[in-house]
């Protein structure tokens, strides 16, 4: 194998593979090493339970990837690798304790009559946001897919400014400063439809309570109405198996089970990587580095100060713990069986309990009650599981990466050896209420603590599965740190990018291609 590369990449995760794309497609010569037996990171499936079910490891919905920037420049070339999608016409909903559900679907007239159960003023209120929603995508997409350099976000604020006027702009400034609880509150009058979308914020680790986060939930149900969900066809990791072939038939290598242990610089510019086994490998023109901040620090030892002092700060996210089900039957949900034809389920009853349990999980402790997402991706795709049968792909949100306690006072351990399947028991229990006798359709089950997830993959910090909180401090400019949102470090040639470098986490791929257009020149 060739020892040089115009660009060499650290990890084969779906941002570094997008890169790798697309510098391949620019004439760059690339070599990405992972140091996993798989490429992909946290977007991967597997036969984790039994023969011929197929979970996904980590990242289930494709939604972002499959509307970014960069499937749009890619997607035919990724089409003819093997990438292929799975619309999903209903994407969420939620399960209460009171028998009652709520949920969307790309049928406003079915979405309306579930919140109109409800509530008909927030049905009133529903369709009013999606009426508006053509009008403010523009504006939170374009900052949300913006660079992070002073030009482009003066840029972004005057064409704000002059399609919304002072006021409406300020209005909107507001908005993205608020809580989830705030907006909610003010926007919909039943707990049932604000906890439904609140649950959203807790996928980006935005609790009900914490300022910034009121974009997220709004996104997920405006997109979740006028776009639905989309899963990969096969499971997830039809984007990765696609990604690697692209760049192979380019010329590019993808080599996994290749450790690297340092990156080479001599103080001011970044000249390759050597690898566990000795080997050296060149870079002529970028080393990109796919890594959580704090692994950088130990790749390139020193650097200045103040940049390596703000990469070992930087703060991660409560962790998840992942349940993956094998089953015979989909579950019988109590609310309804309505509920068996969406992607996902939410078991998050209310904005109290959301930050309750976020509060309990940041403390340490196995929370009392914790959130569980219940994806029901054979619902849609059923090549997933042998005829007749179901994955359930379930999150357990949130789970501390060390634990100090239990919030509940039932279980002693405080390590996830021993831990794991008393927590896991404590969300089935959860699962059993509100789907009665689901545990008599389990055929095999397969529990990943926070910190298996971190072994898999060194970039999941404590089963951060965001790669770092996005709160506001950590997020826009300041993702990873001031000056560096564009994956920029004091080493010339050499680059951060992954779920921690603004736009941050997701599998829209939005960092990596970001990234790779800025070294390219376009």
């Amino acid at each position: 194998m060739a020892t040089e590369f115009d660009a060499v990449l650290i990890g084969a995760g779906h941002n570094t593979l997008a890169a790798a794309l697309h510098l391949s497609a620019k004439g760059w010569r690339v070599g990405v090493f992972e140091q996993a037996a798989v490429a992909g990171g946290a977007v991967k499936t597997g036969e984790y339970t039994l023969p011929g079910f197929r979970h996904d490891w980590a990242a289930m919905n494709l939604s972002l990837f499959a509307g970014s920037p960069f499937f749009k420049a890619y997607g035919a070339e990724l089409s003819r690798h093997g990438c292929e999608f799975v619309p999903v016409s209903r994407p969420f909903s939620s399960s209460f304790p009171d028998g009652k559900w709520a949920g969307v679907s790309t049928d406003m007239a079915e979405t309306l009559a579930a919140i109109r159960a409800l509530s008909p003023r927030d049905a009133e209120t529903w369709s009013g946001l999606v009426s508006r929603f053509e009008e403010e995508a523009p504006h939170l997409f374009g900052l949300l897919g913006a660079e992070m350099k002073l030009r482009a976000v003066a840029s972004f604020a005057f064409r704000t400014w002059r399609a919304k006027g002072a006021g409406r702009t300020l209005d909107f400034a507001r908005f993205l400063l608020s809580s989830p609880r705030a907006w909610l509150e003010e926007t919909f009058e039943h707990p049932h439809v604000r906890a439904l979308l609140a649950a959203w914020g807790m996928h980006l680790d935005f609790a009900p309570d914490v300022a910034g986060g009121a974009m997220f939930p709004y996104l997920e149900g405006m997109a979740g109405q006028a776009f639905g969900m989309v899963i990969g066809k096969g499971g997830a990791d039809t984007i990765v198996k696609a990604l690697v072939a692209a760049i192979t038939a380019r010329g590019g290598v993808v080599e996994t089970g290749a450790s690297v242990t340092r990156i080479l610089h001599d103080g001011r510019r970044a000249s390759g990587i050597e690898l566990a086994d000795g080997r050296r490998i060149t870079a002529r023109r970028a080393v990109i580095a796919g890594v959580a901040p704090r692994a950088l620090h130990r790749l390139t030892g020193d650097t200045t100060p103040a940049f390596d002092r703000a990469m070992d700060g930087f703060r991660h996210a409560p962790g998840t713990m992942m349940i993956h089900l094998a089953t015979d039957a989909l579950p019988q949900w109590r609310a309804g069986e309505a509920l068996q034809r969406h992607g996902y389920v939410h078991i998050a009853p209310s904005l109290d309990q959301m930050a309750r349990t976020y509060a309990q999980a940041q403390a340490g402790l196995l929370p009392d009650e914790p959130i569980l997402v219940v994806g029901q991706p054979t619902v849609f795709d059923p090549s997933r599981a042998p005829e007749g049968k179901h994955v359930l792909w379930v999150q357990v949100r949130m789970a501390p990466g060390t634990i100090t306690g239990d919030a509940k006072g039932q279980i002693t351990a405080t390590d996830w050896a021993r831990a794991a399947e008393p927590f896991a028991e404590r969300a089935l229990d959860i699962l059993e209420t509100h789907a009665p006798g689901i545990r008599s359709h389990i055929l095999a089950r397969r529990i990943v603590t926070p910190l298996e997830l971190e072994a898999d993959n060194p970039n999941l910090i404590g089963g951060d599965q965001v790669c770092g909180s996005h709160h506001i401090a950590q997020n826009f400019a300041f993702r990873p740190a001031r000056g560096h949102a564009d994956g920029s470090t004091p080493i010339a040639n050499l680059h951060l990018t992954g779920a921690a470098v603004w736009p941050g986490a997701g599998t829209g791929a939005g960092a990596g291609f970001l990234l790779a257009r800025k070294l390219a020149g376009n």
